[in-house]
């Protein structure tokens, strides 16, 4: 960060083999168009739930910000809320278009490699039905917006889903490896995982 604005911003987004692609944003380069067209500077071509022109990312007054007049069928969101005009981009944010899930950050100087890592999220065709189906079940007790809940325990995810124990025990390892909590003490992955799968929008509340 500078004193007169964000110095280096990115988005990372998943490659859709496991990988991991970062787009670098700079004042020098103002505006960036995204959409699944191949002319868009952030080109989806292979989200068929993204626009041909689905949002613009524009750096307005020291900050990043993504605008979505309307110009998107499926719509924009940052952090599970769809949004409408512009909104302003903060370190952390989970943006999705279509299909693809992005995380944005800023830095000062060279990236760390560490937390955009940790910042990621799966898009959501790397998600198996029954594994999305336990992230929803996981996810549960947040229906409403329960501010204080706690995520649904592996037996009562386990009894929504006609799964076993064990079972549901090596979906949600898959799945702390896939939003990259797994390195997280055990008693902070469940709920990291919860709130990354909501604020990304891969659960929504109409899910639950």
């Amino acid at each position: 960060m500078t004193t007169d604005g964000v110095e280096l911003a990115r988005l990372t987004l998943s490659d859709g083999r496991g990988g991991q692609v970062r787009w670098e944003l700079t004042p020098d380069h103002p505006r960036v168009t995204v959409g699944r067209s191949t002319e868009s500077e952030l080109s989806l071509p292979g989200d068929d739930e993204v626009s041909r022109l689905h949002a613009v990312l524009e750096y307005v007054g020291g900050h990043w910000t993504i605008v979505d007049d309307g110009l998107s069928r499926n719509g924009t969101f940052v952090n599970g809320d769809r949004i409408t005009g512009r909104r302003r981009l903060r370190p952390g944010d989970s943006v999705r278009v279509g299909g693809t899930a992005m995380t944005y950050q800023e830095f000062g100087g060279v990236a760390d490699d560490a937390t955009m890592v940790a910042g990621s999220v799966p898009n959501i065709r790397m998600l198996t039905q029954t594994q999305r189906s336990v992230l929803i079940a996981l996810c549960r007790p947040y229906k409403h917006g329960a501010a204080f809940a706690n995520p649904a325990s592996n037996q009562q995810i386990a009894e929504e889903l006609f799964l076993t124990v064990d079972t549901v025990k090596a979906h949600l390892r898959t799945l702390f490896g896939k939003f990259g909590v797994e390195d997280l003490p055990q008693n902070q992955k469940r709920v990291a995982l919860a709130e990354r799968a909501l604020h990304s929008g891969l659960v929504t509340s109409h899910d639950l």
